[in-house]
């Protein structure tokens, strides 16, 4: 069994963990993308993507936690900036036959499980999630065999073949109302990947879980020492936390909710300055909703806010416009998922989506990471 603290007997020393190698690898391919541009090529890089899109007949998503340059081409080609459920789905309604992808692996095949008749292209198909490393689906799969009690639910942040083995996919917005709904029923649940997700679900339903170890390298690294000294130093700052952080760092919250839950509570809530626990992507749309208001970055070791003390997730940081422009030109980094996989991990998902829909649960942008 898998205790709260993510620790477990069954599964000691199997979990792959991400390791600092594989994270400079990360880094690296992301600087390519993110390094200066020369002189008028990022002008030329948008005017050239935006003709590709036009003549592939393509849309454009992109995820919360992108840089701010592909946020800004989404909305200004009429693509979307999104959560990867809601990603997905803006895909399946909007007439574009090929959706450009700018996130990581699990967004895209989401994605591809519910249209699977539209092309899915991504920047980089090679970024991808530590939660998704850490929950490899042989292993996920002799686990669940093991507990054939449980009901199986997995956060989105998983690959298609995880969500194949489950029950249900959720959101970190709806995973409250369901694991409510599922305990209501006397289910037993076995949650996956995230731990510290499982644990303020746990926390906040009351509901007992046997929780996954994995966790998400940026809100792992948020610490409570740092952030309560910057709030020493911004007493008038209110603390916006995503759930996938440690329970210490939730625990000092204003606000705990997922991605736009954070976007909205910095445009709704009587305060002037925020400091914000999540990947700072997500300051583009947070400066766009509140433009008059201030947000910080939490620290995540080092000096307070200083950029170098804020971890930035270096599998978001691999797409770019230069990838994306080759990736429209060429037609590569596409995402297929198997058909015998896909069928079995769109039924989680439409039980998720109809859940809320029969009970008036706005999905629409609530958010997942």
């Amino acid at each position: 069994m898998i205790d709260t603290s993510g620790k477990s007997d069954d599964l000691s020393g199997k979990i792959p963990k991400v390791d600092d190698a594989l994270l400079e690898k990360a880094r690296t391919a992301a600087a390519r993308q993110t390094g200066a541009y020369a002189p008028g090529e990022r002008e030329a890089l948008v005017k050239r993507i935006k003709v590709l899109l036009e003549r592939e007949n393509a849309v454009l998503v992109a995820h919360y936690y992108t840089a701010p340059e592909l946020q800004e081409l989404a909305d200004e080609t009429g693509g979307h900036v999104a959560d990867s459920l809601e990603m997905a789905r803006f895909g399946s309604e909007h007439p574009a036959t090929t959706l450009v992808v700018a996130g990581v692996r699990f967004m895209g095949e989401t994605a591809k499980i519910l249209n699977p008749e539209k092309r899915i292209l991504m920047p980089d198909e090679a970024a991808t999630c530590s939660l998704d490393l850490e929950c490899p689906v042989e292993l996920f799969t002799e686990f669940c065999d093991a507990h054939p009690d449980h009901t199986v639910v997995v956060y989105a942040n998983t690959s298609a073949a995880v969500k194949a083995s489950a029950d249900w996919v959720v959101t970190s917005g709806i995973a409250l109302p369901i694991v409510e709904y599922l305990a209501g029923r006397n289910e037993k649940i076995l949650w996956a990947p995230d731990k510290h997700l499982g644990s303020y679900v746990q926390r906040a339903t009351g509901v007992r879980m046997l929780i996954w170890p994995g966790s998400c390298v940026v809100h792992e690294n948020f610490k409570a020492d740092g952030i309560r000294r910057l709030m020493e130093k911004h007493p008038d700052a209110k603390l916006l936390v995503h759930p996938e952080s440690p329970g210490e760092v939730i625990e000092m919250a204003d606000v705990v909710g997922s991605t736009t839950a954070l976007i909205k509570a910095g445009s709704t809530l009587d305060a002037k300055k925020f400091i914000v626990a999540t990947e700072p992507g997500i300051f583009y749309k947070m400066k766009q909703a509140a433009p008059g208001k201030v947000f910080l970055e939490a620290p995540t070791g080092g000096d307070l806010a200083t950029c170098e003390s804020c971890l930035r997730c270096p599998w978001m940081g691999m797409n770019g416009l230069r990838n994306l422009a080759e990736t429209l030109e060429s037609g590569g980094h596409e995402i297929t998922v198997d058909e015998s996989i896909r069928q079995k991990a769109v039924i989680p998902l439409k039980r998720m989506m109809d859940f809320a829909r029969e009970r008036g649960i706005a999905m629409k942008n609530r958010g997942n990471a």
